[in-house]
């Protein structure tokens, strides 16, 4: 099954997502910053990142710009409280597969994931 990274410094937001994405047979990895989703996305073996915009030591969008730079093909949907039509616009040109708004459904981003993972 494939290994999912979840970046997201809200623990609480991170276990629901986590939870679902277990539930559906997923392995997850969970990082609260985004030093440590750059430095786990380029150790290998991650098959999808859910990474959130507002965290520490690096952004969302700046994690996003240096794995497409390094042209990491991972995929990546962005997930985030910034939910107008620029941020939305900036993380798609970016290199952004996908972009949900907080607050979104769990089942909704599992739908997401697995459009990404086909």
């Amino acid at each position: 099954m494939a290994h999912i990274l979840i970046a997201e410094d809200e623990e609480g937001i991170a276990r629901v997502i986590e939870r679902g994405l277990r539930k559906e047979g997923y392995r997850t990895t969970v990082v609260g910053d985004g030093l440590a989703a750059l430095e786990t996305v380029t150790a290998g073996g991650i098959d999808l990142v859910i990474l959130d915009v507002g965290m520490p030591k690096r952004d969302g969008f700046t994690v996003l710009r240096m794995l497409r730079t390094m042209e990491e093909p991972v995929p990546i949907i962005m997930v985030t409280a910034r939910d107008s039509v620029e941020d939305t616009v900036a993380g798609l040109e970016d290199g952004a597969d996908d972009y949900l708004a907080k607050p979104f459904r769990v089942e909704e981003l599992l739908a997401r994931v697995r459009v990404r993972l086909r």
